[in-house]
């Protein structure tokens, strides 16, 4: 069982069933990796889109609120997904959509789920076979699914924990934007008072994949200060990015943090919540 991450050589010599999930996506043309799954994407595999596959609605919780668990289930059902089968995410972007995915198992108690190191990148990189036919899964079963609340912070939480010295809030986004230097997607610029800023693609080496677990838990431990992994939640635009430095700090073997899902989007819908610019005191 692949639980973090999966290298494309262990995804290409795999016998055992799996279902592949090409989760490739652009905030800038939403239907970008419609048309890059279409054009060429890893045996079997089938798309999800982040709006419609691993989004919901929900006001004022950012702009990708979790699914419905039924919507979600139905999703699921649609790819030919059933409890205990190995899932392996990817995109193209580092794991930043995948990570999504992975998230979003975890929360439904599926841990059979990683995301593929390097991602398509690495899959092209390695020489493995690339198909343009998009493949119909068998029809499965619906399962009824519920999220773990316990894993999801929300406003309410979030603000109460933000008062304790034990909490670090991580925020996932780059950092022009959580200085407030940059804002590109949200209304209003700036972070949380009190967050940290980890951009996501320091958990990656410069070839495009994971750094190595014992090098992301010194650098997790180093922001950690002594606290205990399960004090951290993680943050970003609109809760999507957050799990990629959730995962990296799985695979570093820190467990038990969070995601704050409405993240930066859900934390300014409304105005009379305090916001922060420049660099982390």
């Amino acid at each position: 069982m692949f639980r973090t991450l999966i290298k494309a050589g262990e995804l290409a010599a795999r016998a055992q069933p799996t279902l592949v999930v090409d989760c490739r996506f652009s905030l800038a043309d939403t239907e970008a990796g419609a048309r890059a799954f279409a054009e060429g994407h890893v045996p079997g595999a089938v798309y999800a889109h982040l709006d419609r596959d691993l989004s919901g609605p929900g006001e004022g919780l950012g702009r990708h609120p979790l699914p419905q668990p039924a919507a979600f289930a139905a999703t699921l059902a649609r790819w030919g997904w059933r409890p205990g089968l190995q899932v392996v995410a990817y995109d193209d972007a580092g794991g930043a959509m995948a990570a999504r995915l992975w998230w979003l198992l975890k929360l439904v108690g599926h841990e059979a789920v990683a995301v593929l190191d390097g991602g398509w990148q690495a899959w092209r990189e390695a020489g493995l076979p690339v198909e343009t036919t998009a493949q119909v899964p068998q029809p499965v079963p619906l399962h009824t699914l519920s999220f773990d609340a316990g894993r999801i912070v929300y406003v309410d939480e979030l603000q109460h924990l933000l008062g304790q010295s034990g909490t670090l809030l991580l925020d996932a986004r780059a950092a022009a934007r959580f200085r407030g230097e940059s804002e590109p997607v949200d209304a209003v610029a700036g972070h949380i008072p009190g967050a940290r800023n980890r951009p996501l693609g320091e958990n990656l080496d410069q070839d495009g994949h994971f750094k190595a677990p014992e090098r992301l838990r010194q650098e997790f431990d180093a922001a950690l200060q002594g606290r205990a992994p399960g004090s951290v939640l993680h943050m970003c635009g609109s809760g999507v990015t957050a799990c990629h430095n959730l995962l990296a700090m799985e695979h570093a073997g820190l467990h038990g943090a969070r995601v704050f899902a409405p993240s930066w989007s859900g934390w300014i819908s409304d105005p009379s919540r305090p916001v922060e610019r420049g660099a982390a005191a």
